[in-house]
């Protein structure tokens, strides 16, 4: 199946630095494995950026984005992954990021985001992720008590929204499922 079958008009812009191919994953509906070969940088994040909202745009919100031919992503790239979270957290998705390079992982991990995102190393882990059942929203999320991603000092939540770090004086967003962003 083609992309354009997939998501239609998809294969309509092109990047030669970032090649996109969309593959439907069975019996998961909403679910979408996205492989990327390449790499993600300033220049191409408009790209990347306007190509995965096309495939939110045609109902996809469960995301796997095989990362196993991604070999740099600057800290722009690892925004516009974060982009992604914000559009399909609301609307009840997620997105796993598959089989990441060792080195692109570090940066993840240099900025604070390695925390922020489910990563995988199999597709069968990746799919299974999306049958776990989700936190009920009466489960009470709040006290949270969490590391800051910057400084890693402890602090302490009781309820979401903007926060500075009092050590770091880093800006923190925790949303309402109690996940911790650098805001």
């Amino acid at each position: 199946m083609s992309n354009n079958e997939i998501v239609p008009g998809f294969d309509e812009e092109k990047d030669s630095s970032l090649k996109i191919s969309l593959e439907k994953v069975e019996n998961k509906e909403n679910t979408i494995l996205i492989i990327l070969n390449g790499y993600i940088d300033t220049y191409n994040s408009v790209y990347f950026q306007n190509q995965v909202g096309r495939i939110v745009s045609a109902g996809y919100i469960n995301l796997i984005f095989s990362c196993a031919g991604l070999n740099y992503v600057s800290s722009t790239g690892i925004g516009s992954f974060t982009a992604f979270l914000k559009l399909v957290k609301p609307k009840g998705g997620d997105i796993v990021l598959l089989s990441i390079q060792p080195k692109v992982y570090e940066v993840f991990q240099l900025l604070g985001f390695s925390q922020f995102f489910n990563i995988k190393e199999s597709l069968e882990d990746s799919i299974s992720f999306f049958s776990e059942p989700a936190v009920s929203a009466q489960t009470s999320l709040f006290p949270k008590v969490f590391v800051c991603p910057v400084c890693s000092r402890r602090l302490k939540a009781t309820k979401s929204g903007r926060f500075r770090c009092s050590d770091c004086k880093s800006i923190l967003v925790i949303d309402q499922q109690a996940q911790i962003f650098l805001g």
